[in-house]
């Protein structure tokens, strides 16, 4: 990273004007996010545009677009409103712990605090667990339960556990996902809520209430008194929703060369073990399916020369590449934004080939 550079990478961000999403390539300073186009794999200068961090309200987790679960919302001094997404859970909480200490920056007491709230919990007083879970089961502003599949086994009207804990902090339930997750299991202790499924169920042994509710986006939730286990037959399961089933080890938005035009375009790429499958998603797309994926069973990852354009790349796209060849011989090229994202990458896809 270059000097005074805080943070820098890709989130994807909601146009001003018409409300389209794109991927940006984002570089948080001091004082200032900067945003920058990306193309034939590399920021076009000068900056898209930039905002100013002084005066800036910042909320996270933001819950104003249901397809879109891991944004931040920032709000300018001027009122401009700024949408940006991260491709994880982990990666929109980075971000948003270092736009927040930048834009307190000159005020060390509040970037203090910040730390502490992460390790303090009280409820508050005059709201009682009924309170909540009626808030909760609200049509309006509740939190919607849906299908979700878990090993293969699909189950109708549950939750994520990261979303309860996201929709506790946007309805200031709670400070800080520490208190969102402590009150998730008390809920749980008094069976307004339970366990669905083999990860969450396996938590609730764990002998401290901050392990007992998992904040994560593979452990299932439901309302205590609605929940009807439904297991589809084998045969029933569409190669789809197989591919999907395993767990998710990594994820990240990575540049993908297209396979028929050539170009390069930032994808949401998602690495899932048992079954190893790498999906990658078009981040401008509101509906979650994969635009593309493929078996890592039998196939070869390896990095690309870093001095000059390697062979089967097109254009002048150099530097972080790395190359995936299913074992039907279909090469994939795909550039990562560091040398150490790169390695990151390539290990995890080794360990799954």
């Amino acid at each position: 990273m270059e000097d005074g550079v805080l943070k820098e990478g890709f989130l994807v961000k909601r146009g001003h004007i018409v409300h389209n999403w794109k991927a940006r390539w984002f570089i948080l300073r001091q004082n200032t996010l900067l945003y920058y186009k990306f193309e034939g794999g590399r920021k076009v200068t000068p900056p898209k545009g930039r905002i100013l961090l002084d005066g800036c309200t910042i909320t996270c987790p933001c819950l104003e677009y249901e397809n879109r679960p891991l944004l931040i919302k920032l709000k300018t001094q001027t009122s401009t409103e700024y949408f940006l997404e991260a491709c994880s859970r982990e990666e929109r909480d980075a971000w948003a712990f270092e736009i927040t200490g930048a834009i307190h920056a000159g005020q060390p007491g509040k970037v203090q605090q910040l730390h502490l709230q992460k390790n303090s919990f009280k409820l508050p007083p005059h709201i009682s667990l009924h309170r909540i879970v009626d808030k909760m089961r609200d049509s309006s502003c509740g939190i919607r339960p849906s299908p979700n599949m878990e090993q293969g086994s699909t189950y109708k009207k549950t939750f994520i556990g990261s979303s309860l804990v996201d929709w506790l902090l946007s309805s200031s339930f709670a400070a800080s996902r520490l208190e969102a997750v402590t009150l998730a299991s008390v809920l749980m202790e008094e069976n307004f809520l339970r366990p669905v499924g083999t990860r969450s169920t396996g938590a609730i042994r764990s002998g401290d209430l901050s392990e007992q509710f998992l904040d994560d986006s593979t452990a299932l939730y439901t309302f205590a008194e609605s929940c009807k286990k439904k297991i589809s037959p084998k045969e029933e399961i569409s190669l789809s929703t197989m591919e999907l089933s395993g767990t998710v080890v990594k994820q990240g938005y990575l540049a993908k060369q297209g396979h028929k035009r050539k170009n390069w375009k930032v994808r949401r790429f998602v690495l899932r073990k048992d079954p190893a499958f790498l999906h990658y998603y078009d981040p401008s797309k509101e509906e979650n399916r994969p635009v593309g994926g493929f078996s890592l069973r039998g196939s070869l990852v390896s990095a690309l020369e870093d001095n000059g354009v390697p062979t089967g790349v097109k254009g002048n796209v150099q530097g972080n590449l790395f190359k995936v060849i299913t074992k039907d011989d279909i090469h994939y090229y795909i550039q990562a934004s560091s040398k150490a994202e790169r390695s990151e990458w390539i290990e995890a896809i080794k360990k799954l080939t």
